[in-house]
């Protein structure tokens, strides 16, 4: 005779741990609803009926005891795994590496695949850097002035703007401006030296209102004066540049070339090319004779006119 039961799932079947043989209707051992189930159908009375309901619902209430058992040793599972998983996190047992997606090569190194804007921009910071740090340093106008007249109290020959700039790492135009300023400063005080420009850069010179007391302590009874001959020669020289040492002869009705030889020794000439027809060496002043009368070019020159005689046509028709 089947259990009044049969026809619900037995608490084995909801917990998954244990089952029963229909066939040899052997309860298993420490299962009371089991075990009082057997004793019925051993012992049928005529109670059966009746005990049929509150048997269905020993049942039903044994099947949530096993429910929520395995529900509990499943939360109780998980609550130690996540436990597990932590202190292995916690020992460094679990690496935690970062994904990296796949990029398609280009067959370019990584450090070569840079836009050219952010080179072009690159090398232009670049660039700007490097200038900024060859940039000379800025310098006080009265630092600047000091250090030119510096320089110019051991120079022995005219200084270029261009060395002067070099020398005190400044501008040039700004170097060509100050050397003005200086020389307006020392006119204006009424120094007994200026500064000027002649062949071709900067010097200081004596004003020519002194030259007197300068010269009598320069030459203090030494002649170093040049003869008349050759201050003749000499400005022939300056004003037919360039000129042959024939024509100088002719000029001067007399022959010079003794006289050429002492100023080419003395540096105040010097051979500048042949001439085409003759063959001859051309002279002319070289950059000493500049210096020496503070000219700046042969362009200064005082002209000839005022000195030439009333009759020089006569002359030269004479001479002719």
């Amino acid at each position: 005779m089947a259990s009044p039961g049969a026809g619900k799932p037995s608490p084995e079947q909801v917990g998954g741990s244990r089952s029963t043989s229909a066939d040899s209707g052997t309860p298993p051992a420490g299962d009371p609803t089991a075990a009082s189930s057997a004793s019925r159908t051993d012992n049928p009375s005529p109670s059966a009926g009746a005990d049929a309901a509150p048997a269905d619902a020993a049942v039903t209430d044994a099947a949530a005891v096993d429910a929520a058992a395995v529900d509990a040793a499943a939360v109780d599972a998980a609550a130690r795994g996540s436990a597990d998983v932590e202190a292995a996190v916690g020992a460094g047992a679990v690496a935690r590496q970062p994904v990296s997606r796949a990029r398609p090569s280009s067959g370019i190194p990584a450090q070569g695949r840079g836009s050219k804007g952010g080179a072009a921009a690159s090398g232009a910071l670049s660039t700007r850097t490097e200038e900024e740090a060859q940039a000379p340093a800025p310098m006080e106008d009265a630092e600047l002035r000091a250090a030119l007249e510096a320089i110019l109290l051991v120079v022995d020959e005219p200084v270029a703007e261009m060395q002067l700039a070099q020398i005190v790492e400044q501008p040039a135009e700004r170097v060509g401006g100050m050397l003005e300023d200086i020389s307006a400063r020392y006119t204006a005080a009424g120094h007994g030296f200026d500064l000027r420009r002649a062949a071709g850069g900067w010097r200081l010179y004596t004003r020519p209102e002194y030259a007197a007391y300068v010269e009598r302590f320069v030459l203090d009874g030494q002649s170093v004066r040049l003869t008349q001959a050759a201050l003749e020669t000499l400005a022939v020289v300056a004003y037919k540049q360039p000129v042959t040492r024939s024509r100088i002869s002719a000029i001067r009705g007399v022959n010079c070339d003794g006289v050429m030889r002492t100023l080419n020794t003395r540096g105040l000439i010097e051979e500048c090319g042949i001439e085409g027809e003759t063959g001859a060496f051309l002279y002319r002043t070289t950059a000493l004779f500049l210096e020496k009368l503070g000219l700046n070019s042969v362009d200064q020159l005082p002209p000839l006119a005022p000195f030439l005689p009333d009759d020089v046509e006569e002359v030269l028709d004479a001479s002719g």
